[in-house]
This record gives C-alpha cells, structure tokens and sequence, in this order.
C-alpha cells in the first residue's frame, strides 16, 4: 500500500494545464476585428486601413474590383484600403465592350 501513496503524490506534484487567460488572443480575427497585421486574421481575410485604425476584411475573390497601385508606397495613403486579390488572381483593368479606356476599374481575374 505504500506504492500507492508514492503514486497519488507523484500525479498531485505534476503541474495541471488551466485553459489560457481571457485576455489572452486564441483565435484569429474574424471580418471587422481590429489588427496589426494579416496574420493577425483568420484564412481568406487580410489586415487593412478602415479610417484611421486596421481592420480583418476578406480576400477580394474573382470579378471584384481591386486597387492597382501605380507608384509603390501609394497603398499606405488609401484610408480604406482593399486586401490583394486571392491566389490565382491579378488585379487587371476590366475588359469592356467598347471605346477602349472607357472604364478605368480593375478587378481580380484569373492569371
């Protein structure tokens, strides 16, 4: 019987798991969560300027229209900012049906 003495001790010395504390962060951001960064947010969304703080905003998927960005360093002036288009997909000019130049709007299309 002094086995199992020696037992209950030994598992009651072993430090217990607690669940994380509340204020600690354990799932990613969901659309319209404050962030830092992308990683920051859950798979399809990306972290990106809504007025003057960042926020989770979904991953543009085909045939929404994206911002090109001419110059680099442009897209830190944008106060609403849009996330990249999804994997496979540029962010081209529209093709339209007429006079060429008619539209200046991209969307995301397949490479």
């Amino acid at each position: 019987h002094g086995g199992a003495e020696l037992d209950e001790i030994g598992t009651e010395a072993l430090p217990r798991r607690t669940p994380a504390p509340a204020w600690l962060p354990t799932a990613k951001g969901e659309e319209g969560d404050f962030c830092l960064r992308s990683s920051d947010c859950a798979a399809g969304l990306c972290c990106a300027r809504h007025f003057w703080s960042k926020i989770c905003k979904p991953v543009l998927r085909e045939g929404q229209v994206c911002t090109r960005h001419r110059r680099k360093g442009t897209h830190g002036l944008e106060i609403f900012q849009r996330c990249q288009c999804a994997e496979g997909l540029a962010c081209r000019l529209q093709r339209e049906h007429g006079p060429a130049d008619a539209s200046r709007l991209h969307t995301c299309q397949r490479h």
